[in-house]
């Protein structure tokens, strides 16, 4: 079976995986203790979501991801677990 994809498809799917490989390197300054929770909360999100074929709704939740991916960052600098260390 063989899927055809658009050019649209494509830059969605490029779009998930750039916010999921982000996620993953915030998770790098997150506390030792806690970074195995994140990182298994951020594939559970993935996840719940691999067979969603509604673009209107992969666009909300990319824009929700980076949403939550800049709280846990700002949340991190406040902590100070800043990107430099």
């Amino acid at each position: 079976m063989v899927l055809s994809f658009g050019l649209q498809d494509f830059i969605l799917r490029a779009r998930v995986l750039k916010l999921y490989r982000q996620a993953l390197r915030t998770t790098r300054r997150a506390p030792g203790d806690a970074r195995a929770d994140l990182k298994q909360t951020i594939r559970q999100e993935m996840e719940n979501n691999r067979h969603c074929n509604d673009k209107q709704r992969i666009r909300f939740l990319i824009s929700e991801g980076l949403e939550r991916l800049k709280r846990l960052d700002e949340m991190l600098d406040m902590q100070g677990h800043s990107q430099w260390t």
